[in-house]
């Protein structure tokens, strides 16, 4: 069957059943972080286009190359947002979240856009649940954002991936290590866009996923030998923080992340039943990013962003069971005019007790409206006829036993509810 319009390429849908899985995968991962105090924050889905070119960086292939720019009607530059990070920032300065208790730990979920190409489990409009803490610099708070990201794959039944992590250090770590890096890049035979990266952020070209470039850049110095004392004990701390959270990691010096406000702390998480392109989530630590935006007090903090898509192909990698997709617990079969009106107001007293409900609707025989019930996952079928509905009663059936049950109509809630039990 054509159709004259389709989702823009890259742009998923989420529709029954996939979609029981989708918002299990999020709900999870948000429900993680505020086990851990974080308060929910709703993001613009456009900003200013500064905020990110200034934010982000200006030399990272998010800025260069995937963000979707446009002007809108006052001719005012805005992008749809390619990532969370910088507009959390952005809300927290301007709505002075960082002169009350801090740290200002804040939860986000929903979709973001990046122009890139479009393949399995990497879309357009790609989904992901973030968190941000942000005012105080403690390995602790490191070691607490990332055990969220680990303690919400393992609600989700994950168990093949695997947590990398390193040091981007500070700036007096990342100086020395700047020059020498760009000495080295110097004497690769490079491209011209390549070397003028390697001029404006070296640690750019070490992210560069062209096997060529990976190639030539495989003995480049590392930055966890240039890290300063400061920072490697920063590092040794969050390390002995994870240890105490039993969350396993591996180390992985050349974890370069694709964003340049990350400093010290940096992670992500991998999966490798997803081949090459393993990554599920990540982050780290960006000290200055809020005197970048702008803020009076520059505080340091510390975020994640998990891929909701990306999850879930790891889900499906490891056969990890399916969310019930059930639409309702309980379905209504009226027989007739006058039983669909009762049932109408038998399903409205249902849900305001808390319990689902649906009903077999465009007056169906007692077969297809059965077929229906089976259809919805519901557990309970309530069937009303002209006869029953004189009597004052109702049939309900267990449609996984067959069990039926004749129960009052003045006690269908309470009967239910206790079948239900």
């Amino acid at each position: 069957m054509s159709a004259d319009f389709a989702a823009p390429r890259g742009i998923p849908d989420y529709f029954p059943p996939n979609s029981a899985d989708f918002r299990r995968v999020r709900d999870t991962l948000t429900d993680a972080a505020r086990l851990a105090g974080y308060g929910h924050i709703e993001l613009p889905v456009f900003e200013d286009t500064g905020l990110f070119a200034r934010g982000v960086g200006e030399s990272t292939d998010v800025v260069s190359k995937e963000m979707y720019t446009f002007a809108d009607r006052g001719d005012r530059s805005v992008t749809l947002r390619p990532e969370g990070t910088a507009g959390v920032v952005r809300a927290v300065i301007q709505h002075g979240l960082d002169r009350g208790q801090l740290p200002v730990k804040l939860c986000y979920a929903g979709p973001f856009f990046r122009y890139e190409k479009p393949q399995t489990g990497r879309y357009r409009q790609l989904q992901q649940v973030g968190v941000e803490a942000i005012g105080v610099d403690d390995p602790a708070l490191d070691a607490e954002v990332i055990a969220i990201a680990d303690e919400g794959y393992r609600r989700l039944g994950l168990s093949g991936f695997r947590l990398e992590i390193t040091s981007l250090g500070d700036d007096v770590s990342r100086g020395p290590y700047r020059a020498a890096l760009q000495e080295f890049l110097s004497g690769l035979d490079l491209d011209e866009a390549t070397r003028n990266r390697a001029q404006i952020n070296p640690l750019r070209v070490l992210d560069d996923k062209r096997p060529e470039v990976r190639e030539a850049t495989a003995d480049a110095p590392l930055l966890v030998d240039y890290l300063s004392d400061e920072s490697r004990a920063h590092f040794d701390a969050v390390l002995a923080h994870l240890k105490r959270l039993g969350v396993p990691y591996e180390l992985n010096p050349r974890l370069v992340r694709g964003l340049d406000y990350y400093t010290k702390t940096t992670f992500e998480f991998v999966h490798d039943g997803l081949g090459a392109q393993s990554g599920i989530g990540g982050g780290g630590r960006y000290d200055g990013l809020m005197r970048q935006l702008g803020a009076k007090q520059d505080l340091s903090g510390i975020g994640f962003g998990l891929g909701v898509d990306r999850t879930m192909l790891a889900m499906e990698a490891e056969g990890v069971a399916h969310a019930d997709v059930a639409r309702c617990r309980v379905f209504g079969v009226p027989l007739g005019a006058d039983a669909k009106s009762e049932l109408v107001g038998v399903a409205g007293r249902l849900r305001a007790a808390g319990i689902s409900v649906d009903l077999a609707y465009g007056d169906r025989g007692l077969k297809g409206a059965m077929k229906a019930a089976d259809r919805s996952g519901a557990r309970l079928a309530m069937i009303l006829g002209d006869r029953e509905l004189a009597e004052r009663r109702i049939e309900v059936k267990d449609l996984s036993t067959g069990d039926q049950h004749e129960v009052a109509l003045d006690d269908v809630v309470t009967e239910i509810g206790r079948l239900l039990a």
